[in-house]
């Protein structure tokens, strides 16, 4: 399945699907995969999809070529939309295409894998920060260098960055714009695993085939109960209710996993 517009235009995303894995690229290698207005009108689609489709247990997001993950929200649009008396954006995409996007998407209960060669700038970085494992190639650059455009990182980097890093380091990168390199975000945690580029697929594969293994609903169930507890005092997080957690506790999936174990047989999970 490919999202797109339409129109005599090729599609800005790549959107398929094969063994349980939507495989998610951002299709402008010519300009880094830099986004425009219809690329994010096209990812909307494609993350209502993925949300409703019960097939897909996990998502990889990359982009097309090996030079760029994304050097995120495309500047010469903008520079045009100014022009021609387009009100300038601030934090959030609330009226603009795609939206809610995948940075402002919180419920959005399918794990997002990053799987990044190359530039991941500005609105690539906060895609990247948005999602819930990342694999780096070893040429894999980071940056928000929206202090040095007059601009904001306004899809929530000046968020997320300081929520996984230290406070010092991220004002370190957002004031300045500062890149950095693989080995540094791996060591500040900010990357699950760093390959060579010509391993990478290999170890973004061993990723989504441990995430396909899992069962579905607990992955579901997991994911919401950490995202929506991080900032909660410990004692209200476990009181608080989770849907798909309800879901999970009264599942066919949650009897199978047991009953597999004491059967020594792997499980098999309906996701129900």
């Amino acid at each position: 399945m490919t999202a797109g517009a339409g129109d005599a235009d090729r599609p800005r995303v790549r959107y398929e699907k094969k063994d349980g894995v939507a495989y998610v690229t951002l299709d402008r290698p010519e300009v880094l995969n830099a986004m425009d207005l219809r690329t994010h009108e096209e990812l909307g689609a494609v993350w209502d999809d993925v949300e409703a489709d019960d097939e897909v247990r996990a998502v990889v997001l990359t982009g097309a070529g090996d030079r760029a993950f994304s050097v995120g929200q495309d500047l010469k649009e903008r520079a045009r939309l100014t022009a021609t008396g387009t009100a300038p954006t601030t934090f959030g995409s609330r009226g603009l295409p795609g939206w809610p996007r995948l940075t402002e998407r919180f419920s959005l209960s399918k794990p997002v894998l990053a799987r990044v060669r190359g530039y991941a700038l500005g609105g690539g970085f906060e895609l990247v920060l948005a999602c819930d494992l990342v694999v780096a190639a070893t040429d894999a650059v980071f940056a928000l260098p929206e202090a040095r455009l007059g601009l904001v990182p306004g899809a929530g980097g000046a968020f997320r960055l300081a929520r996984q890093l230290p406070l010092k380091t991220a004002m370190g990168h957002l004031l300045t714009g500062r890149r950095m390199d693989a080995a540094t975000a791996l060591r500040l945690g900010l990357v699950n695993e760093v390959a060579e580029p010509g391993e990478l697929d290999e170890r973004v594969a061993a990723w989504t085939d441990d995430l396909v293994r899992s069962a579905p609903l607990s992955v579901r169930a997991i994911k919401e109960s950490v995202m929506r507890s991080l900032d909660r005092p410990l004692e209200e997080a476990f009181a608080t209710r989770y849907a798909w957690e309800e879901r999970r506790m009264r599942s066919a999936d949650a009897e199978e996993g047991p009953r597999a174990f004491a059967e020594g047989r792997d499980p098999v999970w309906s996701g129900q």
